[in-house]
């Protein structure tokens, strides 16, 4: 049997996670093994865009999951690199340093196979895999800190995670009727088919398990509380990998379930549900960022935000500002997140209070984190700034009454993160006090300000320099969601 393109991608990394298990965590060895097959899987990721769109079992390539999924490789790739440089610093032991690199293998090829899944119970089973790749990387320092995060996380995902299942059979059980038993009951393409003559209320509340389910892994209020701590205590690359690739993966679940029931005139209209959630979670966490000491706890609250935003634009029905808002997001978060690891490895702390003038201190590594501080405030030149324009515009053509409570979240949360970037970045240089290990590869710094500065450019390239050929995959994407 061949093994098609979609299956490579997610068996590569999960070999890897294998190899990585197996491997005796001697010098910077599994950092590099890490680094290859994350650069293979990221030339695999890339290799989707090109693949034309169809089924094969239970993978689907089309224009949704091929933009999120070469994303996924790059910021993976850029990931590995960063943690390459950084993994020393994190004083892992044999067995730690094993579960870390098996851990993030494992979650990237789980990544990869949520975003390909045409079955809607192989996505659950993938997104919960990731989940549990997640949970074993945030604990994997032991300290108590990193404990109580891994279990919150673990205890609200899980609750999110059951739900999800339950709206998944629902689903399954709508369609059973005119499909019959088997996979065809969970196919996205088979439901879609057959959504306008699936029983409405069955429909409806499948959505609504769905959306609370799925939602909890995307950030989402009311049971987002993971989120924060999980950024906050675990080891430093796994915050860019959680804000910028597990929320998205949870988010197109939602999507793809919404595309299904929105074809049913007797179902519930799953736009509203979302918005509502998306503007709760704009609006708690604009307030939110206000009175953050701890650097990577403020970001995580504001991908909370930024999530929030993805849902009200997807909710509204403006696709196209969503799907920019989702790769926007992923692009500039993960860079920030670089950008506060570097720095707290440099400043011996991730307080607010103990970074500050990484501009003069650090030119290029403060310069790029004030960027990308920027960019997550919606100002130009990055694509948040298009992606936000765009949903407002559409707010106020569809529902004039949103634009005011959109307004006033965009100026809390963006004003707040310009006094971060003031604190962080402007002013008196602070004292370094270096952990040790950190930045010991050949390059030093580079390896945090490198990724970072190219995930700043791909920003600034989606927001106003789209090629023709994407500017058209993502118009393919606005359509399939509906």
């Amino acid at each position: 049997m061949t093994l098609h393109l979609p299956w490579i991608i997610v068996f590569l990394p999960w070999a890897g996670a294998l190899l990585l298990a197996a491997l005796a965590p001697r010098g910077r060895w599994p950092a590099l093994v890490n680094l290859g097959v994350s650069g293979v899987s990221c030339g695999l990721a890339l290799a989707v865009l090109a693949v034309p769109e169809g089924v094969q079992g239970w993978t689907r390539v089309d224009a949704v999951n091929q933009p999120l999924v070469a994303l996924a490789g790059i910021i993976g790739l850029a990931t590995a690199a960063f943690s390459a440089a950084t993994v020393e610093a994190e004083r892992f032991d044999g067995l730690r340093a094993r579960a870390y690199h098996a851990a993030f293998q494992l979650f990237m090829g789980a990544q990869f196979l949520a975003l390909l899944s045409d079955n809607l119970g192989v996505m659950w089973v993938a997104i919960e895999i990731a989940t549990l790749a997640s949970v074993l990387i945030v604990a994997v320092h032991g300290t108590p800190a990193a404990i109580e995060a891994a279990w919150k996380f673990f205890l609200l995902c899980g609750i999110g995670i059951a739900l999800a299942l339950f709206g998944t059979i629902l689903l399954y059980l709508a369609a059973q009727p005119l499909v019959g038993q088997g996979d065809p009951g969970l196919s996205w393409g088979a439901l879609r088919a057959v959504a306008q003559q699936c029983d409405p209320g069955i429909l409806s509340l499948a959505f609504i398990f769905l959306v609370v389910g799925y939602g909890t892994k995307a950030g989402l209020v009311p049971l987002h509380a993971w989120l924060p701590d999980a950024e906050a205590e675990g080891p430093l690359p796994i915050t860019a990998v959680l804000s910028g690739l597990l929320l998205n993966a949870a988010l197109v679940a939602v999507l793809r379930a919404k595309a299904i029931v929105g074809l049913n005139p007797g179902a519930l209209e799953p736009g509203p549900l979302l918005v509502g959630f998306g503007l709760a979670s704009l609006l708690l966490a604009s307030l939110a960022l206000w009175r953050r000491r701890d650097a990577r706890r403020l970001f995580a609250w504001s991908s909370i935000e930024h999530m929030g935003l993805s849902a009200i634009a997807f909710g509204l029905g403006a696709n196209l500002a969503g799907m920019l808002h989702l790769m926007g997001h992923s692009l500039v978060k993960s860079a920030v997140f670089f950008g506060i690891g570097a720095a707290a490895q440099i400043k011996g702390s991730q307080k607010i209070s103990d970074i500050g003038g990484l501009a003069a201190s650090h030119p290029a590594l403060g310069w790029g984190l004030a960027l990308g501080i920027a960019g997550l405030a919606g100002l130009p030149p990055f694509s948040l700034f298009v992606s936000e324009f765009r949903l407002v515009v559409a707010a106020a053509a569809m529902q004039p009454w949103l634009v005011l409570s959109i307004g006033i979240g965009l100026l809390l949360a963006g004003t707040a993160l310009v006094r971060a970037l003031q604190a962080l970045c402007l002013g008196p240089p602070t004292p370094d006090a270096p952990v040790p290990g950190a930045f010991t590869l050949p390059g030093g710094l580079w390896w945090a300000t490198g990724p970072a500065w190219a995930l700043l450019a791909l920003s600034m390239l989606l927001g106003f320099a789209l090629p023709a050929w994407f500017t058209a995959l993502l118009g393919d994407a606005t359509r399939l969601l509906g």
